[in-house]
């Protein structure tokens, strides 16, 4: 399986969402409403390319984000010499999703209705003049854009095999795209929309690893992706939270060196 054509595949599922809404309108809708809508999506994807350049390196600037994706990095390596096949050998004869649930996680989980479900979110805030949800769409439309390219960059440079013999293994685009809209929602909405949101995020992920889609490896490095450029595009000077306790390295001496993180919260 090759990686997502993400040099315009976020142009064609965005506008997609614009003509889902056009589409499903009412005919006597206002003309100038939907006028609006276009012209808004016209100026905001012509300054697309610079800011996800803009994002990319404002993610790769943070030092607590550069020592999570060197963790998960590790991680990566480190798990594919023996424990991704083991994993990967429990899920074969313990499957875990079926039918409809499986199919479901696979298609809410990918990209293409990401795009599609923010490009819709956008347009209908343009058509209200809802500046609020305008931008926060665009945002969620951005950060999937630095995720899609940098996923898609990583599995051309890795190009490994899946559990099932596809090819472009690692990351798993399926599950960095779905923590990046988790870490999109939390930082919009705190807690109690990002915890359920990273609930399903890591459903996905474990509905990849369970029909032998990915390996674990794929999963581990594609959920820190996705949360890192989540967090860091919708929260811009912030320190790094998950559901609102902050992210510190960790680095441990008792009982032999270790490395990893920690969540801290002040109550």
């Amino acid at each position: 399986m090759r990686p997502y054509s993400w040099n315009g595949c976020w142009r064609m599922l965005f506008l997609g969402g614009l003509i889902l809404f056009i589409g499903c309108s009412n005919q006597t809708e206002d003309l100038a409403k939907r006028k609006h809508v276009i012209t808004t999506a016209k100026s905001h994807l012509y300054g697309l390319p610079k800011q996800i350049i803009e994002d990319s390196k404002d993610t790769i600037a943070k030092p607590d984000n550069v020592t999570l994706l060197l963790l998960a990095g590790g991680a990566s390596i480190a798990m594919h010499q023996e424990a991704d096949k083991e994993i990967a050998d429990d899920f074969k004869h313990n499957e875990i999703f079926h039918g409809f649930t499986d199919r479901s996680l696979k298609l809410l989980g990918g990209p293409g209705p990401h795009f599609a479900a923010a490009g819709l979110w956008f347009a209908l805030s343009a058509s209200n003049y809802d500046d609020l949800n305008q931008e926060r769409a665009w945002t969620m439309i951005r950060a999937l854009s630095v995720t899609g390219l940098t996923t898609a960059s990583l599995k051309a440079v890795r190009n490994n095999e899946t559990p099932a013999g596809n090819d472009w293994a690692w990351p798993s685009g399926h599950t960095s795209s779905s923590f990046t809209v988790a870490a999109v929602l939390d930082e919009f909405y705190g807690p109690e929309v990002g915890i359920p949101a990273y609930i399903a995020a890591s459903l996905v992920g474990l509905r990849m690893m369970d029909q032998s889609d990915h390996w674990a490896s794929d999963i581990v490095f594609g959920a820190t992706l996705g949360y890192v450029v989540g967090h860091t595009v919708a929260g811009k000077h912030k320190e790094l939270e998950i559901a609102g306790f902050k992210v510190l390295p960790y680095i441990g001496t008792t009982g032999g060196s270790s490395m990893g993180i920690s969540l801290m919260k002040l109550f």
